[in-house]
């Protein structure tokens, strides 16, 4: 029996063949959306997965204005972040934010999701997120996904 046969290949960030993906989030639902992102962006799709390394894709995210929360949630939720000082905690809604800086919403859901940890910290330099539909990574050729969820 031949035992080379038994190894398990473990990637590392020279051997992974990472791609650049475009995902159109129009009319799709936060947490559905940003779940699947970051699985693309942790690798888990590919059947290469090594828990330890970045073999993961590069995301572009277009439309994140027309993203969708169900329920209530869009004024019932709260976001909560602190300046630092005493008395620094403020509140905001998805609404509120969602008027401001509409790629924040999404990028917040996908980063809460990935690893606490350095692999985490640069997987999020992955991810791209642009409100409107024009972005500026044409150069990379990005594979357009529709997402079925």
């Amino acid at each position: 029996m031949d035992t080379l046969s038994y190894k398990t290949v473990s990637l590392n960030a020279k051997t992974a063949k990472k791609e650049w993906v475009l995902i159109d989030a129009t009319d799709l639902v936060l947490g559905r959306l940003s779940s699947e992102v970051a699985k693309i962006l942790r690798g888990k799709h590919r059947p290469g997965f090594t828990p330890h390394v970045d073999t993961g894709d590069n995301v572009i995210i277009i439309n994140a204005e027309k993203v969708k929360l169900t329920g209530n949630k869009m004024e019932d939720k709260v976001y909560v972040r602190h300046t630092g000082y005493p008395g620094g905690q403020r509140f905001t809604s998805p609404a509120k934010l969602m008027e401001k800086y509409p790629e924040r919403i999404l990028e917040n859901a996908i980063h809460k999701m990935l690893p606490k940890n350095r692999l985490g910290n640069a997987l999020k330099k992955n991810l791209r997120v642009f409100a409107g539909s024009e972005h500026s990574h044409e150069a990379q050729n990005p594979r357009v996904i529709k997402l079925d969820i």
